[in-house]
């Protein structure tokens, strides 16, 4: 398994799995439970949840199906901007805490943007950490001016990551803050990195998937798998869903494979407002 590190040392696949939308259908639980167990067999360690997902449904899913096994993830959750005051967060994680039934939250992430002061959010962060309730911090959905506020920030250079919208469709991020973020050594985490299974229907994507004898949607994984210092978090629902997605790391995109993909998908040409979904 690739992985990658975060500012602090901690290393981690660079391959995750993704929890939005998961917890939302009760027939699908059992499902969604064994995808997750699943891919901790093979090497997928990295979760991502957040607070938001299902009402905090999915966390709940997610503590059940790492049951017995916390010691082999690394745990990523979200706190809602409305609760990113400096007790707000506090309270907020301890409550995700509770639904995740752990006493430890790896990574936790402010979800966006909004009102709330940085300074109060970071210094929720900072007592989280002195409780030995979370490890590190980061943030998602913020772009450069965002990230320059953080770095200028008291206690802002502890930020680890920026977890964004990132796929073949959405480039935006190359022009400034893929480099931005690679300047600091800080891995970005790429969320719908299939554009909900959107991708796995064009036809050049289809053309590539041919001649490597895969999947479309592998083949859009693939592409942002071969990114250095990018962590890709897609969601699968089933055990051989996350197969599908473990094979994405086999493959090997050539320089025609980029070339067409390119030609359909053009990266950037000037800075663009960072995409949110």
């Amino acid at each position: 398994m690739r992985t990658t590190k975060f500012p602090n040392g901690d290393s981690v696949p660079v391959l995750g799995q993704g929890t939005w939308h998961m917890a939302e259908e009760p027939l699908r639980r059992r499902n969604e439970i064994m995808a997750l167990r699943t891919g901790l067999d093979l090497g997928l360690t990295l979760i991502d949840t957040a607070e938001m997902y299902a009402s905090g449904e999915a966390e709940v899913l997610v503590g059940e199906a790492i049951t017995g096994r916390r010691d082999q993830v690394f745990l990523v959750d979200k706190v809602l901007p409305m609760h990113a005051t400096k007790a707000g967060t506090i309270a907020a994680c301890e409550a995700s805490l509770r639904r995740l039934s752990t006493d430890r939250i790896d990574l936790y992430l402010l979800h966006w943007r909004s009102d709330a002061s940085l300074e109060e959010t970071i210094a929720g962060f900072e007592a989280l950490i002195s409780a030995g309730k979370i490890r590190s911090w980061g943030l998602s959905n913020f772009d450069v001016p965002d990230m320059r506020d953080v770095v200028n920030t008291p206690g802002g250079a502890e930020c680890q990551t920026d977890q964004v919208l990132y796929n073949l469709a959405r480039r935006g991020i190359e022009w400034d803050l893929l480099p931005w973020c690679r300047e600091r050594a800080m891995p970005i985490m790429a969320y719908s990195p299939i554009e909900q299974g959107e991708l796995a229907h064009r036809r050049v994507v289809e053309r590539v998937a041919a001649r490597h004898d895969a999947k479309p949607a592998q083949i859009a994984l693939a592409w942002v798998l071969r990114q250095e210092g990018v962590i890709a978090i897609p969601k699968a629902g089933t055990p051989a869903h996350v197969r599908e997605n473990c094979r994405a790391l086999e493959i090997r995109l050539t320089k025609r494979d980029l070339a067409e993909l390119d030609q359909s998908f053009p990266p950037p040409t000037r800075a663009q407002p960072l995409e949110i979904i």
